[in-house]
């Protein structure tokens, strides 16, 4: 995982109409990067509609937010419809950010040769370097979204 203080890995990946989003993007602006792993589960999916919900309070102090996991757009789109989900939400299906991150998990619900996303939350500041690192102890666990809104106004 990187180290905090360091440049944050970049990325550009899918979006849920295929289109390319990259870190370059929201260059000079804070990022609020949300690894999670799988669309349509419990945990992940009242994680981004927490996101959802609390992304004007988040935009107020100067955050966009990506979502990422290494579900297909089309999986993805599909997901972000369902739960009306308001900021991008990215497929890293060759697990380049997802394992730039650090935040690989093996064997994903029992799947053997199965790389999912760990469950994680990472802050980037305006000028590019990682602020704040979140990773759960396991899938179940959801980030304290206090903590990151605080990671968030001290970036």
């Amino acid at each position: 995982m990187p180290e905090i203080g360091a440049p944050a890995p970049t990325f550009t990946l899918l979006d849920t109409a295929r289109k390319p989003v990259s870190t370059a993007d929201y260059a000079g602006r804070k990022l609020v990067v949300a690894f999670y792993p799988a669309a349509f589960t419990g945990v992940c999916t009242k994680e981004l509609c927490t996101f959802r919900d609390s992304i004007a309070n988040l935009e107020e102090i100067g955050a966009a937010v990506v979502a990422i996991s290494v579900d297909a757009p089309f999986s993805n789109a599909a997901f972000a419809t369902q739960n009306g989900i308001n900021f991008p939400v990215l497929s890293d299906y060759d697990r380049a950010a997802t394992n730039a991150y650090g935040v690989g998990i093996d064997n994903f619900a029992g799947m053997a040769g199965y790389r999912a996303s760990q469950r994680s939350v990472f802050v980037i500041a305006a000028d590019g370097t990682l602020a704040w690192a979140w990773v759960a102890p396991n899938p179940g666990v959801e980030p304290d979204y206090d903590a990151v809104k605080a990671a968030v106004a001290a970036a």
